[in-house]
């Protein structure tokens, strides 16, 4: 992982709320959001937020619990107030390796699609136990490989042959780059946790047309940096390779590709 793959800053926030999350995000979100309702905690931490999906539908399902989201990046949480200013919920920057809260705060941790971005997982995941009430349960989500994940791969490969002698990689390394299970799994059992339950959820990401993956993964992801530090005039070609490689697999009309994740519940 490079230091620009953390970094959800720019226009990226807005695009990233219009564009990746109806695509990709919206689904296990609600998955996330079901599994809290059957558990009913009445205080829940969220790391890495984003721009506030998973705050949005467990918010929805579950009104009298309390929130927390936090996320490294401001300006993602300044997004997700927008789009959600409630009361109950309490939005904060945080480093999910040192999370500024005391000893057993909170019923359920939850964390979609953010731990492929801590540099120390164990550590990360330390944190998390660390925020558990006895009996408490860390509901988090990894990616699968990204061949399993059609848009991310085509914009990938679509990209490859664009800057063939230094590929942006960004979707592999890091949002798909840590979907091997066993690792995670000794992760966290070295962070103290047992009971480890994974659960493989694949879905649909659908968009009106082709254009939208494009711009979604070109745009509203750190894979912009990656395209510009190449070529900082590239950038609307690149989308445009993008989305002629997902029309050309396809079709040039509304389009309809296969993704999948892991979904880890892990008790305190």
């Amino acid at each position: 992982m490079t230091t620009t793959d953390k970094v959800f800053a720019g226009s990226i926030p807005e695009m990233y709320e219009r564009l990746l999350v109806p695509l990709i995000f919206e689904p296990y979100a609600n998955d996330v959001a079901s599994r809290m309702a059957q558990a009913r905690p009445q205080s829940i931490l969220e790391v890495a937020a984003g721009t506030g999906v998973v705050t949005r539908a467990v918010a929805s399902q579950l009104p009298a619990a309390r929130i927390v989201a936090t996320d490294l990046n401001q300006p993602m949480l300044d997004q997700a107030k927008k789009q959600l200013p409630d009361p109950r919920i309490a939005w904060q920057q945080a480093d999910a390796q040192a999370l500024p809260f005391e000893d057993r705060s909170f019923d359920a941790v939850v964390c979609q699609f953010g731990a492929m971005f801590f540099p120390d997982k164990v550590r990360a995941f330390k944190e998390a136990r660390r925020m558990l009430k006895p009996g408490g349960r860390y509901v988090f989500s990894v990616w699968d490989r990204i061949e399993e994940n059609e848009f991310a791969d085509v914009v990938t490969q679509a990209l490859a042959g664009i800057f063939p002698h230094d590929p942006p990689r960004f979707l592999a390394r890091t949002p798909h780059g840590h979907h091997d299970v066993e690792p995670i799994r000794r992760q966290l059992q070295a962070a103290g946790f047992a009971d480890i339950a994974v659960d493989v959820l694949a879905a649909r990401s659908k968009a009106p047309s082709p254009r939208e993956p494009a711009v979604a993964y070109c745009q509203g992801t750190p894979l912009r940096s990656e395209i510009e530090t190449r070529d900082p005039a590239s950038l609307e070609r690149a989308t445009e390779i993008a989305s002629e490689a997902i029309a050309q697999r396809f079709g040039r009309g509304p389009v309809d590709g296969k993704i999948s994740a892991f979904v880890l519940t892990a008790m305190g």
